[in-house]
């Protein structure tokens, strides 16, 4: 198997593994892989949840997807993950503990899953050889303000920094960051939905902002970024933002809405790039791109020819000032386009 990635034959000679592989994006990132690259040789499902793995096994028999295994384990675990990499490629890491009221009250959990786990998949790359990582983030890791945050930025960091021990590995690491993910378990859409039924909608602040993207958008996006990344980049995409008051209205127009207050470790606005950022960020179109410093990123836009151009100074990229917001009718069209094509505003 080449360890080369030729964008002409791009993905269909490689292997590939996928940690947190039955959450929302690994599903779908399984589907646009199997449809875009059918030659695929291998393609590893690397999680903890037995049931999970069961049930897409369920979809994708063995008799008809050979190059599909399943791997039970989790990232905590460096010598199951190990064992997990033969054949691989490239890794896409989607694993990780994210909600925001259960990291407060079990931070040390978190630490072992976000930031130990990242470590352990790092160093197994190295040593394996790995040719590519792409680890997903969370806009949450710009200007951290609560734990989960605290641990994906430090993720983040481990990751960028991971690309200055070329004499270990030729592997290069880059991290894909985005906003809330349309209807991802958890997330104020599916919330608002399933509230709406009994006829009151609780809202936290009346200016709450936060971005949003869509599933196959956050799929495409990485696929992108496997393309294009050169490592020791963080890639930020130009995405929507929507006012939870908006989204409230979107769903529920006829119910009652109360504002109850922010709870702990939440922001009226999320940040995806930060002022502080601006001096090293880069404009490249449909994306950002944050570089580090060690990475000579700026050197390899000009090699390959990637047309880019510097922010302003103190340009901070943030849910509430963005230029791109959606509106009331929008949202109702991307819950029935993406969630419910029946989806009626109650």
């Amino acid at each position: 198997m080449t360890k080369d990635i030729n964008k002409k034959e791009f993905l269909h000679n490689t292997g590939i593994l996928i940690t947190g592989g039955t959450g929302s994006f690994g599903k779908a990132f399984l589907a646009e892989l199997l449809k875009r690259y059918p030659k695929i040789p291998r393609i590893v499902i690397y999680s903890r949840d037995e049931l999970k793995q069961w049930e897409m096994q369920q979809i994708y028999p063995k008799e008809e997807y050979p190059q599909v295994r399943f791997f039970l384990g989790d990232i905590r675990d460096k010598d199951r993950f190990y064992m997990a990499l033969h054949k691989i490629d490239i890794v896409v890491h989607a694993a990780a503990l994210k909600q925001v009221p259960a990291a407060e009250l079990n931070p040390f959990e978190f630490i072992k899953t976000n930031v130990i786990g990242a470590q352990n998949i790092i160093e197994a790359c190295l040593n394996e050889k790995i040719r590519k990582v792409i680890a997903l983030s969370t806009d949450k890791a710009a200007a951290p303000i609560n734990l989960y945050g605290a641990t994906k930025l430090c993720s983040d960091k481990l990751f960028i920094a991971a690309n200055n021990l070329k004499k270990i590995s030729e592997a290069t690491f880059s991290v894909v960051r985005y906003g809330n993910v349309l209807g991802s378990r958890g997330s104020v859409i599916p919330f608002f939905m399933k509230k709406a039924k009994s006829g009151f909608i609780p809202i936290t602040d009346k200016n709450m902002t936060r971005f949003n993207i869509t599933l196959s958008e956050g799929v495409n996006m990485v696929l992108w970024t496997l393309e294009n990344s050169m490592g020791g980049e963080i890639f930020v995409p130009k995405i929507p933002s929507y006012k939870i008051i908006d989204v409230a209205e979107a769903i529920a127009p006829s119910c009652k809405k109360e504002f109850i207050g922010i709870r702990p470790g939440e922001k009226i606005h999320e940040e995806m790039i930060t002022s502080a950022d601006s001096f090293y960020t880069y404009d490249l179109g449909n994306y950002y791109i944050i570089d580090s410093h060690s990475s000579n990123v700026l050197e390899k836009l000009k090699k390959n020819q990637i047309i880019f151009h510097k922010v302003p100074e103190n340009f901070a990229y943030n849910s509430g000032s963005n230029s791109n917001f959606l509106n009331i009718e929008e949202i109702r069209q991307l819950i029935k386009k993406n969630l419910d094509p029946q989806f009626k505003p109650f």
